[in-house]
């Protein structure tokens, strides 16, 4: 699928795309950080027949409806392909040493050779972390790797 960006002066960034159905939706970024999805007039493609504005947590909570199935999609695919692949879900107990500190504190990857691709907040997936990325109590981090190492992240992020 073709997406194209279209920058817009003085507003910001344009990205559309067309559906199999011959529908064109876009997305445009404004400066500001607001977001306004678009419906194209079909017969008249230059036409938006319908905006949605979307503040930053309309944006976000789109993203997630659209984004999380993706991820676990891909990842039961890539279980079928790699033979001793597994991805697991770990909370983040309250009593983790990691609660409030910074996700590469744990040294998770180093450690045990597993990877952290995501965490699940409050219903929000922040996809592939940075080392930056703070732990909360209740989080739940998606770990791939063999069946060893990830139940080694398991007692990392439980005990430390």
């Amino acid at each position: 699928m073709e997406v194209e960006q279209t920058a817009l002066p003085g507003i910001g960034l344009r990205h559309d795309f067309t559906t199999r159905r011959g529908q064109r939706v876009g997305v445009v970024s404004h400066r500001t950080g607001r977001r306004d999805l678009v419906i194209y007039d079909k017969d008249d493609p230059d036409a938006v027949c319908h905006t949605v504005k979307l503040n930053d947590e309309e944006a976000d909570a789109l993203a997630e409806l659209l984004g999380a199935p993706r991820i676990v999609q891909r990842l039961n695919q890539l279980h079928q392909q790699v033979a001793g692949l597994v991805s697991v879900q770990l909370p983040i107990p309250a009593g983790s040493p990691y609660v409030g500190r910074p996700m590469g504190d744990a040294r998770v990857r180093t450690r045990t050779s597993a990877s952290i691709v995501a965490v699940v907040r409050a219903g929000q997936v922040f996809a592939s972390p940075g080392p930056e990325f703070v732990f909360d109590a209740g989080d739940v981090v998606v770990v791939v790797g063999s069946e060893d190492s990830t139940a080694e992240v398991a007692g990392i992020l439980a005990e430390g």
